[in-house]
């Protein structure tokens, strides 16, 4: 099968924008070469500026379905802890089925707000009882089989659950799907890593939920046996998202919980420690000094009133971070670095906090830059560069759009990010496949349907 060509009057480049840009796409679906002052040939030509896509570093497709529905005040001081005992209830109740419906709407939305590759950090293993199914993976199969469907990128994060809180203390009934030994963990993974190797489109890594759900022993038997099956693959872990889990943690070890993840688990840039919001400035500059990925989700956090990560000084510091969706209460990359850049307006009463300095003031195109190598770190997937050798992901803005008219280079990256709630993603390209034309996924009809059935089968009449 011969190269496809795709020419783009502009491009965001590794190197900054720019013009002319001739892409070469091989059958595997990787950029083979990127040309700018080319001529167009007769390449298939794109309908307006091209960016690179966003990775969504950390997704939980189920939570798609419940979004919205816990927006209610209850008889006592709502919080992160109330929120999860209804996530709890919710959960119990779904089927292989209906996690394959909902993940791929929730990837069919991903696709056309511009993520052209997910992070599915995935703990719904078992059935309503807790029972193993009759194949281990029958969960991870689905949502695998979801991304494979819709044609998003998957890095799978399977996670290791096995205890309710610090010190190894038992788990309780809302917990029983999730729940693994390290053997039946490692196990799962090295299962999923066989039926995938080969496949661009599917890499897999491991989630040791938090270190309220793991022990230091499990955790380091989950990352030991990881390295045995693939010494590059990821490992992401929930941390710090929370005050009581930071003051749960002291109690336990007399150690925050970054700290003593930095100490004792040496992460490197195989990491992504999602959330880590309430860390110090110490904390913050050791984080950034190891190169592991800070994993924001800013709309989640901001819904369960998580907290603000010290954005401005941990890339002061050097540090790395991504972006991700995780609840889905919203599911736009552009919703996510604003809300990252005016938590930090709001907290320091200042504009225009994350730019990249003198030479790189934009904030906008600072935020993106930063989301989509952060992206593709923690997704340990060759994404986030329009460069030879990287997947041919890739989003055509609609210059057409009232907030990007007249608009080129920079001020338009900024006015995409910035500028108004209208969504100027008009063409994504997925490791080398149109999966979204015109602001329309082929599937999403049928899929939308599906979903439909699921949620009236879910939520109470």
């Amino acid at each position: 099968m011969p190269p496809q060509t795709l020419f783009a009057e502009s491009a965001l480049l590794p190197e900054g924008w720019a013009r002319d840009v001739m892409f070469e796409i091989g059958p595997d679906g990787a950029l083979l070469s990127v040309t700018p002052d080319a001529k167009p040939g007769d390449a298939s030509r794109a309908a307006g500026p091209v960016l690179p896509g966003m990775g969504n570093l950390h997704s939980h497709a189920f939570q798609r379905a419940m979004a919205g529905l816990t927006e209610r005040a209850g008889p006592a001081e709502d919080s992160f802890w109330t929120w999860r005992e209804l996530m709890y209830g919710f959960v119990g109740k779904i089927t292989p089925e209906q996690v394959q419906a909902i993940a791929s709407q929730l990837y069919v939305e991903m696709l056309k707000a511009g993520y052209t590759a997910v992070g599915e950090f995935h703990y719904l293993h078992h059935d309503a009882n807790g029972a193993v199914y009759a194949d281990p993976a029958e969960m991870s199969k689905r949502v695998i089989a979801a991304a494979k469907a819709t044609g998003i990128g998957i890095t799978h994060l399977p996670v290791l659950y096995g205890y309710s809180d610090f010190g190894g203390k038992p788990a309780h009934e809302g917990q029983r799907r999730f729940l693994h030994t390290p053997d039946a963990f490692l196990k799962l993974v090295e299962g999923l890593i066989a039926a995938h190797r080969g496949d661009p489109q599917v890499r897999m890594g491991i989630a040791p939920h938090s270190l309220r759900a793991v022990t230091p022993e499990t955790l380091e038997a989950a990352v030991t046996g990881l390295i045995a099956l693939d010494d590059a693959a990821p490992v992401h872990i929930h941390i710090a998202e929370q005050r009581k889990e930071v003051r749960d943690c002291i109690a336990w070890c007399g150690e925050r919980p970054v700290e003593w993840l930095l100490r004792h688990a040496l992460p490197d840039e195989r990491w992504c420690l999602v959330h880590a919001t309430h860390v110090t400035e110490e904390e913050a500059t050791r984080l950034a000094a190891c190169r592991a990925v800070a994993g924001l989700c800013p709309t989640t956090e901001a819904n369960l009133g998580d907290g603000i990560f010290p954005a401005q000084a941990y890339l002061a510091a050097g540090g790395v971070l991504g972006i991700g969706s995780d609840s889905h209460i919203s599911v736009s990359p552009v919703e996510e670095l604003r809300w990252l850049e005016y938590a930090q307006r709001l907290t320091l009463r200042r504009r225009n906090i994350l730019g990249g300095g003198p030479q790189a003031p934009h904030v906008g195109v600072n935020l993106y830059r930063q989301a989509l190598a952060g992206g593709a770190q923690a997704l340990a997937r060759p994404i986030g560069r329009l460069a030879p050798g990287c997947r041919a992901d890739l989003i055509v803005l609609d210059a057409s759009v009232p907030t990007l008219v007249g608009k080129s280079g920079d001020a338009l990256l900024d006015s995409y990010i910035f500028a108004g709630n209208l969504n100027p993603v008009r063409d994504v390209m997925a490791g080398g496949a149109w999966v979204v034309s015109e602001g329309r996924h082929a599937k999403e009809e049928a899929i939308a349907r599906a979903y439909a059935e699921v949620l009236s089968a879910l939520l109470p009449g």
